[in-house]
């Protein structure tokens, strides 16, 4: 294999590696998803990335590529431990300082400037400010977000719970912690996890896309705090247990997208107020509804991502171990 150069971010906390180097061949991003699915020699670079001893078992990232048509400025295939996602709000934010940061797109020194990307899930906006040449904040805009069934049973090791299921790109059940007994702190970790996948293996074949079956299956458990409001509106701490067991340690991007449509649909989200919306790190993300739509709601979540550095990664053919390990 050869070498493979990465530039790192985190977004609020959560880490986003990121690739330019591989090529994905298809038409469309959704296309090149299912072919990196596919393709041992696609995979093997996530592997090497994702896995340790070069990652760990909650690293991040995404491949650089082309966008589906000249109306993005390029797209990306969004990866894990466990494989490649649908969306990935906080890997969008990275992306978006990335690109204005590297020169990728140009952007004036001070005020908005639009990185379009095209995910999986469909053509998501990176809205970055700058304040004197610097990044100072991105705001994503996704694709529609709206819920799918509320009140959904299902138990656990914990008893019977209710979950709420929404789309924010993926598919996510929301629970309240307390109902298993649990909160939302890095003391219940361990147990967040666990009841997480539970929830997540035992709802996932009530996450179906009405258009597009590649964009089925539940992506994770959304665990949250009440924390009641803040000036601007409702006031949340929550942490997504995604893939297989995997934590986000920021807000999770798409996850509070997914969230903003609950809260919007039960009335909870009035028009002009702002979700705060905190991570199990203490990191927060601000999430509004900018848009109503037929297929849902228009959202907007706004956070902030700092490069962490880069990195050439190699795989000396004599390693026993190839292309690592993951342990949970």
């Amino acid at each position: 294999m050869d070498p493979v150069s990465v530039v790192d971010y985190h977004t609020a906390g959560e880490p986003f590696r990121i690739v330019t180097s591989v090529e994905v061949p298809g038409g469309s991003v959704p296309e090149r998803r299912v072919f990196a699915q596919s393709s041992a020699r696609v995979d093997a670079v996530r592997q090497l990335l994702v896995n340790e001893p070069r990652g760990h078992a909650d690293m991040y990232g995404g491949f650089v590529v082309p966008g589906d048509d000249d109306g993005a400025h390029f797209g990306v295939l969004f990866w894990h431990k466990d494989g490649y996602s649908t969306a990935c709000g906080h890997g969008t934010i990275a992306l978006g300082a990335w690109a204005v940061e590297s020169g990728l797109v140009a952007a004036s020194p001070d005020g908005v400037t639009d990185v379009v990307i095209d995910v999986p899930s469909g053509r998501v906006v990176a809205r970055v400010t700058c304040s004197a040449g610097e990044v100072s904040s991105v705001a994503f805009r996704n694709v529609p977000s709206y819920v799918v069934s509320r009140s959904v049973p299902v138990g656990t090791s914990r008893g019977q719970v209710s979950a709420d299921i929404s789309f924010g790109g993926a598919f996510y059940a929301s629970v309240a912690a307390a109902a298993v007994g649990l909160s939302v702190t890095p003391a219940c970790y361990a147990d967040l996890i666990a009841v997480g996948r539970e929830i997540k293996w035992a709802l996932d074949p009530q996450a179906v896309h009405p258009v597009d079956p590649r964009l089925n299956g539940l992506y994770g458990t959304i665990f949250y705090d009440d924390l009641g409001s803040w000036e601007r509106g409702p006031h949340q701490r929550n942490v997504a247990i995604f893939a297989d067991g995997e934590v986000d340690r920021s807000p999770c991007g798409s996850g509070t997208s997914a969230r903003l449509a609950l809260l919007y649909n039960e009335g909870r989200l009035a028009d002009g107020q702002i979700l705060r919306h905190e991570s199990i790190v203490g990191t927060t993300f601000l999430g509004r509804v900018v848009d109503v739509v037929d297929e849902g709601v228009i959202t907007e979540v706004e956070g902030s991502a700092y490069r962490t550095g880069t990195a050439t990664f190699t795989l000396d053919p004599r390693d026993p171990l190839g292309t690592g390990f993951t342990l949970r």
